[in-house]
């Protein structure tokens, strides 16, 4: 276990993240605007973060082609959606100069160098903050996939009810005011420039009380908040960083807690098998709440019922009291019929693709159930036209999000082999590739070979690449594991994404126009993100 629970995929607040890493991370968009060069290997201790890996040249940084995206690449990209909530850079650049170096100062805090699990920093803060968290009711969620779709789903049934709510999920996918969202709308730059200077003195505080300081994501998570406090917000809707028993999220009491799909991930940190890390996901779960559980394996079930029990909480399981009771694939996303606690809802459009999707829609129709008592203080359902308005209103970046047309190219986060085969299975059903190529960028510190193994049966070919941070896995290493699981003849190696990416559309497009041939980027949130500025979405 870590020593205290921020898990990221982003700003290096992973617990996996060595201390030298850590020091030296900095934004995508920071390492590109400072011009820095990359390199795979973690810089030795008191050596320069910047000096050629005796293995690889220099990765030099294109800021101008990253954030107004390849000419090449951007052709025929789909148009971001209205709703699309994923914030650029801020246009003034003053703002943007401060928004910057509230990222760097956040991005020097307390890095993980030992092993104590505790809420001990983050209860000292929340306490001079005057208890912020208190000033509302919350919807917990923890699990290891879909936490970040259920909590966006989640929030747009409690918008359509009319009520205010906060939003604080993780990773981002381009920027880090995605994480607070507040009705929806990720707070602005200059709102997240101001509540980081309004906490900086009591965070401050805190750090001269305590043997070590905040880290990155428990002072982002007092932002949270803090924000939410100020807003004020009706409810607040978070999402875990990483575990749930010690994670800096855990300060909240919510009265109902969300438990999506349990596999394998952070085994080092959380256990190394799923009721392990069952275990310490069931600490969202408190006295007297409602359980929401989506279908768990055998051993985490039996453990999250036992923390169920013992807290006296209301217990509310996918395919006993809630569930998905007839899907079909729809243009732009899937029809579903629900089981909620109080009734049936039918022909709900979900402009989501995947069964994974259709479970998470279950999920966090029963949560907001759950939120406003049914199934324990009132016998009803929600008014069907409002649940199929918010529904149909859903959006999840980087989730299975078609960016380019002709090829068809495809955004998906995921990181681990669970998401890896959902992800695999929904390509399948929806899209009908003949032909898919595949541009993977994985983190070092993840099950790489479960993930190429889960993506094998569908990508035709596997174009390796890696990101801009220091946590990517060596191409070279990525390289030889995809040769291990594919076959030589099936990999190509693009140590830059711009590169990987033009590669792909390239092996694409060579198969001809009705080939029915399309790309897949995966294998981190971060490369996701990264790909998306390439293709010009923001």
């Amino acid at each position: 276990m870590s020593e205290y629970p921020p898990g990221d995929e982003r700003y290096g607040e992973d617990p996996d993240v060595p201390y030298e890493q850590r020091q030296e991370e900095r934004t995508f968009e920071q390492q590109l605007s400072e011009q820095r060069p990359y390199d795979d290997q973690e810089p030795e201790e008191g050596g320069d973060p910047g000096a050629d890996s005796p293995d690889e040249p220099l990765r030099a940084a294109d800021l101008a082609l990253i954030e107004a995206g390849s000419r090449t690449l951007r052709t025929q990209v789909t148009p971001p959606s209205p709703a699309d909530d994923v914030p650029s850079r801020p246009a003034n650049p003053e703002v943007d100069r401060e928004l910057r170096a509230v990222e760097e100062e956040l991005l020097g805090r307390w890095p993980e160098t030992r092993l104590e699990p505790s809420l001990d920093r983050m209860s000292a803060l929340v306490d001079v903050l005057g208890q912020p968290q208190r000033a509302y009711p919350s919807i917990h969620i923890t699990g290891t996939n879909g936490k970040t779709s259920t909590a966006r789903m989640i929030e747009r049934l409690l918008l359509a009810f009319d009520l205010r709510t906060g939003r604080y999920t993780s990773p981002h996918v381009q920027s880090v005011t995605e994480r607070i969202t507040l009705d929806g709308t990720p707070i602005s730059a200059e709102r997240f420039i101001e509540t980081y200077r309004d906490l900086r003195p009591y965070v401050e505080l805190v750090d001269g009380r305590q043997p070590h300081r905040l880290s990155f994501f428990e002072v982002l998570t007092a932002m949270a908040y803090a924000a939410f406090a100020d807003a004020p917000v009706d409810v607040a809707v978070v999402e875990v960083g990483m575990g749930g028993s010690w994670d800096a999220t855990n300060v909240i009491d919510s009265q109902v807690a969300v438990v999506t799909p349990i596999s394998l991930d952070h085994t080092d940190r959380l256990g190394g098998t799923t009721g392990e890390i069952a275990a310490e996901k069931a600490g969202i779960v408190k006295k007297d709440a409602t359980a929401v559980f989506a279908q768990q394996p055998a051993d985490a079930a039996k453990v999250l019922l036992k923390r169920a029990a013992e807290m006296d909480a209301t217990v509310a399981r996918e395919g006993q009291e809630f569930g998905v009771l007839h899907r079909e694939v729809a243009v732009g996303g899937q029809l579903l019929t629900l089981k909620g606690l109080g009734g049936e809802y039918e022909q709900v459009f979900l402009p989501l693709h995947g069964e994974h999707q259709a479970h998470n829609a279950a999920l966090a129709l029963a949560a907001v159930e759950a939120f406003f008592g049914i199934g324990s203080v009132h016998q009803r359902s929600l008014d069907l036209d409002t649940v199929r308005a918010a529904f149909a209103a859903v959006t999840s970046p980087g989730r299975l999000e078609v960016v380019r047309r002709s090829p068809t190219v495809v955004l998906d986060a995921a990181h681990n082999p669970g998401g890896a085969q959902a992800t695999a299975a929904a390509i399948g059903e929806v899209f009908g590739f003949t032909h898919l190529v595949g541009v993977v960028g994985a983190s070092a510190d993840k099950d790489v070979r479960g993930l190429l193994e889960a993506f094998e049966p569908v990508f035709a070919e596997v174009v390796v690449t890696r990101n801009s941070t220091s946590r990517a896995m060596d191409v070279d290493e990525l390289a030889a594991l995809a040769v291990e699981v594919f076959g030589g003849d099936r990999v190509q190696v693009e140590p830059r994404l711009d590169d990987a990416l033009e590669a792909a559309v390239t092996l694409a497009e060579d198969e001809g126009a009705y080939a029915g041939a399309g790309v897949l980027v995966t294998g981190s949130v971060i490369t996701v993100g990264e790909a998306r500025l390439l293709l010009g979405r923001n």
